[in-house]
């Protein structure tokens, strides 16, 4: 009962800061409303003995992605005002796929089937370790979509790169293979000056018909 508690506490919650994030105007205060449904799906997890996917939606989307999205969100000046006037005319379809969204979960918690009414969490045996064989399954039976996804990734990041990368008029840039070839002789150069004699300032003479004082 007390788990039952606690999930549709952080349930309810969490529904409440996946609808602040999409309707709050600021997006510093968005970032953050993600930031807490990332939490709460994190208990989530761990209410289903997921410990492991718990700690790296922590870790990675709270630690890493959204702390970067919080950085380019202050630091970057955008015009989200001008990004959000399209959010009104696509309201009607989001409201309609959100609506059989919703219809098709509660379908599905209200089934009559003996298995979905009857199901629960079983209780792991005595040192399960669940990141354990999270990763026996990884590298033994699903090695190769997890490699082909590891790969997916990759292409993405370099592709990425590349649009960034795009050359630009009037734009400075380093070449590294450039930096590379050179020499210390192309760059360097020692001159010998010859020490100049010291300068003698001589006192200026009387003009002709003057008279020294």
């Amino acid at each position: 009962m007390t788990e039952l508690v606690i999930f549709y506490s952080f349930a309810l919650i969490l529904v409440f800061a996946a609808f602040r994030v999409i309707t709050a105007k600021n997006p510093v205060h968005a970032a953050l409303y993600l930031v807490l449904s990332f939490f709460t799906g994190a208990v989530l997890w761990m209410l289903t003995k997921a410990e492991f996917l718990a700690v790296s939606l922590i870790v990675i989307y709270v630690g890493a992605v959204m702390v970067l999205f919080l950085f380019v969100v202050m630091m970057l000046d955008i015009n989200f005002e001008e990004l959000r006037k399209g959010f009104w005319r696509y309201l009607p379809v989001a409201g309609t796929v959100a609506v059989l969204m919703a219809y098709e979960m509660v379908m599905v918690l209200t089934h009559p089937s003996a298995q979905l009414r009857g199901a629960a969490v079983a209780e792991p045996a005595a040192g399960y370790n669940n990141a354990k064989v999270l990763g026996q399954l990884i590298y033994t039976q699903y090695f190769l979509p997890f490699q082909l996804a590891a790969v997916l990734l990759l292409v993405g990041m370099v592709a990425a790169i590349a649009l960034t990368l795009r050359k630009r008029k009037n734009t400075k840039y380093i070449n590294p293979a450039d930096q590379i070839k050179v020499k210390r002789d192309e760059r360097l150069t020692i001159v010998s000056v010859n020490a100049e004699a010291r300068a003698v300032i001589e006192p200026p003479k009387p003009a002709d018909g003057e008279q020294q004082a």
